[in-house]
């Protein structure tokens, strides 16, 4: 995609996750719909939703898919909510043995 497109697609981030077994139901109230994460982020303008996904053949290994309106409005976001971002962040780290970053995209 050109400079000039990536402004009017939508921004995306994903996340992999190994989690830990006995932390899935913490795992998915924190992670999954209405959870932590996405109430965090509804706080703020431009967040468009998040897909978690499970592993077919590893049922502990899940994917978020973290849609944005714009880079830019992520960008706000990590800005005007940076302390709630990390408290969150921080309370979360027990819940997974693996975290990564799998990269971000315009969503086409």
């Amino acid at each position: 995609m050109s400079s000039e497109d990536a402004p009017t697609a939508r921004y995306v981030y994903v996340w992999a996750f190994l989690i830990a077994p006995e932390r899935r139901a913490e795992f998915l109230r924190a992670y999954g719909p209405g959870g932590a994460w996405e109430a965090l982020f509804r706080r703020a303008e431009g967040y468009m939703g998040t897909l978690l996904l499970q592993d077919q053949a590893d049922p502990n290994r899940y994917l978020t898919i973290d849609r944005w309106r714009s880079a830019a409005a992520h960008a706000a976001f990590r800005a005007r909510f940076a302390a709630d971002y990390a408290a969150l962040d921080r309370a979360c780290e027990r819940l997974t043995a693996l975290e990564e970053n799998m990269g971000e995209y315009w969503e086409r």
